[in-house]
């Protein structure tokens, strides 16, 4: 599969150009950038060709990886699926639904392959404990915390990010939260509290299909010797915690990548596709505007 990469940011040189140059069954082809110089520098670290148009780029690929910003994500992974291409998204899929909506159907109507990068779901000891969990019943309560310390002034290289500042913990992390506790507990058939605390932090409580709740705890201002993610379920058959993953985002990336390989050759989806992504979308979306309103009460 020839795949082509949009995006030259952080994440774009830390996990995606090393996890798509490593594949043994990917041919790796080229770099397209919002700015010629970064975009250039990407694709000689790799001995790719730089283009200086995105439709030029795929042109020539098959599938291409976006890491960009939401917004620019949604225009053109709609603009890629059109042109037949197969889509690595990274999450949140869009910043509003209607974009995410735009994305979805895009995929939909050209029938091609999607997967959106939710970290948690590649890494092979997380993923084989949310599987064991979605097969056992009885699940009572559910406990995320999805504590970032992005914002802590260490030069962390996500913190100049504006989108991240934008629209803060809630639509960073919080993918990642719902990708675990929706596979296990169901669907969230609402979103009943969205408490603002320190910095960007936020509190959820979501009521789940499965007669399930959950909280979520989310921040990117956390202070490091706080920051950490944990799961905790709690039902009939006990208690139980997400493993802590030792692998690489470079090892998930590739396994995301293995599993985009493999949607486009059965034709059958996986569970991180992009009406998962718009789904989880619609999440964030609904709490986003119970957010705003509460703090326009307390303004």
């Amino acid at each position: 599969m020839r795949i082509g990469l949009l995006g030259t940011g952080p994440w774009a040189q830390m996990a995606h150009a090393p996890a798509l140059s490593r594949h043994g069954e990917l041919d790796f082809v080229g770099v397209w950038g919002r700015r010629t110089a970064p975009t250039k520098e990407l694709a000689d670290a790799y001995g790719v060709r730089a283009y200086n148009e995105a439709d030029a780029l795929l042109a020539d690929v098959d599938a291409v990886a976006v890491a960009l910003p939401p917004a620019v994500q949604a225009e053109l992974a709609v603009r890629a699926a059109r042109a037949g291409r197969h889509l690595l998204l990274e999450k949140p899929l869009a910043p509003t639904v209607e974009q995410a909506r735009a994305v979805a159907e895009a995929v939909e109507e050209a029938g091609v392959a999607s997967v959106v990068f939710f970290t948690t779901r590649f890494q092979a000891e997380t993923e084989a404990w949310i599987s064991e969990q979605a097969a056992v019943e009885g699940w009572f309560t559910a406990r995320a915390e999805w504590l970032g310390a992005v914002f802590g002034g260490d030069g962390n290289p996500f913190a100049d990010s504006p989108w991240r500042r934008e629209k803060g913990a809630l639509w960073d992390v919080g993918p990642h939260a719902l990708s675990v506790l929706l596979p296990i507990l169901g669907d969230a058939r609402r979103v009943t509290a969205a408490a603002p605390g320190p910095g960007d932090t936020v509190h959820l409580v979501l009521d789940h299909v499965s007669g399930a709740s959950s909280t979520l705890a989310l921040s990117l201002t956390a202070p490091p010797a706080a920051a950490g993610a944990a799961v905790e379920l709690r039902g009939s058959a006990g208690v139980t915690l997400l493993p802590e993953s030792t692998e690489s985002a470079v090892s998930a990336l590739a396994r995301a990548a293995e599993t985009l390989l493999a949607v486009s050759r059965t034709g059958r989806p996986h569970g991180c596709d992009a009406a998962f992504g718009l789904r989880v979308t619609e999440i964030l979306a609904t709490a986003e505007s119970l957010l705003d309103g509460e703090r326009a009460t307390h303004h």
